[in-house]
């Protein structure tokens, strides 16, 4: 019998090379005044941000442009848009960029328009309101879906603590994806979005929520990375394989929108918190292998079908048979792509293993994992990773 499932998706989507040139007419349908939100520019992506605001001030819309976001976007820098938001008197967030710019304007949307901090509207604490300002997204990377997503994942580095607003508030009302604006992305960068797309799509093929819908849209995804990123790291111009990478991004996304994420992204978001010059991908890398060896008898199908993906030599195997190269995989894959490493090789004090493995247990997602890890597996997980 076919699993029931509820599917929900509010975002418009702008799919294709050349899109980015209606923005101006996007944006217009929410407000005529708008934050840009991105990181600060950088020769790569200057010529994008000044094309962006061009084309909106084209449009007879008012802009203004924050820039300070950074990777894993922290409560300072939501605080400090917000600031600008409602100095502009802005009527619509324009996130540009990758994840961080993205989560960096759902957050910003919320703290303009809201008393407190962004922080006060995480997911277990109080929702936000109708007055959340409007969103649109453009993304410059193949990576966090987060065009598509009512989750903007936050930094408190006070309490050393990465958390999220989850909300449907949150979903972007409109977003461009544009393969040609990705073209211009360093290997680093293209390496850990892109395998942070795999874990998007992966994990929501494992989660209690997927359904009949979310599967096609995972298997999809996962098929693409497998095949298309290691090929788009060999030409980072080729924009009919940053198409691909693309896609897959955008269906990763709805993924997770709809079903969610598993252990590795608890542990991958704890690194993240409690050692922010870490990138995302990257923390997910470390973890992926331990994840696996502890998951894979859990879920003999998926975790089979992933194995022959990354390892074609796998394909004439059972699906339970291959769940058990699926370790060998999965590092087969990362060292093809350069991201075959552990917590050590990123400065992760050893003394903290344990201070980690409980930061792993904060947020819920690990509870969604096929196999839920203990507090002494954890423990475990987190030293094999080191």
């Amino acid at each position: 019998m076919m699993k029931s499932f509820t599917y929900h998706q509010p975002t418009e989507i702008i799919f294709g090379s050349g899109k980015v040139n209606e923005v101006g007419e996007v944006v217009k349908k929410y407000g005529t005044r708008c934050l840009v939100v991105t990181t600060p520019a950088v020769e790569a992506t200057l010529p994008m941000y000044n094309k962006v605001k061009q084309l909106l001030e084209d449009a007879g819309i008012s802009v203004a442009h924050y820039d300070q976001v950074i990777p894993n976007p922290t409560t300072e820098v939501s605080a400090e848009g917000a600031k600008m938001a409602i100095e502009h008197r802005a009527d619509v967030i324009l996130g540009l960029g990758g994840g961080s710019s993205m989560d960096a304007a759902k957050a910003i949307a919320v703290e303009a328009s809201h008393e407190g901090s962004a922080w006060d509207y995480l997911f277990y604490k109080k929702p936000p309101t109708e007055k959340t300002l409007p969103i649109v997204s453009i993304s410059s990377t193949s990576g966090t879906g987060s065009q598509v997503t009512q989750v903007s994942v936050i930094t408190n580095t006070e309490e050393r603590d990465k958390s999220a607003l989850y909300h449907p508030l949150i979903f972007p009302d409109a977003c461009i994806v544009d393969p040609e604006l990705m073209t211009t992305l360093p290997r680093f960068v293209t390496a850990t979005t892109g395998f942070d797309v795999f874990c998007h799509a992966f994990e929501s093929a494992i989660h209690p929520n997927r359904g009949a819908y979310v599967d096609l849209l995972a298997w999809e995804a996962i098929e693409y990375v497998a095949e298309f990123l290691p090929k788009v790291l060999d030409e980072p111009k080729n924009v009919a394989y940053r198409e691909k990478m693309a896609w897959a991004d955008t269906l990763a996304g709805l993924c997770i929108a709809s079903a969610g994420v598993t252990l590795p992204h608890g542990m991958g978001m704890a690194i993240g918190g409690m050692y922010p010059h870490v990138a995302h991908g990257e923390s997910l890398a470390i973890v992926y292998p331990a994840c696996t060896r502890f998951t894979a008898d859990a879920a003999p199908e998926q975790y089979g079908r992933m194995a022959q993906l990354f390892d074609p030599e796998l394909k004439g195997l059972s699906m339970e048979e291959a769940s058990k190269h699926a370790e060998s995989a999965v590092i087969k894959f990362l060292k093809k792509i350069g991201l075959y490493k552990k917590l050590s090789d990123v400065n992760v004090p050893e003394a903290e293993i344990e201070a980690l493995a409980e930061q792993c247990m904060v947020l819920p997602d690990y509870e969604s994992n096929p196999k839920v890890a203990t507090k002494a597996e954890m423990i475990e997980l987190v030293k094999a990773s080191y």
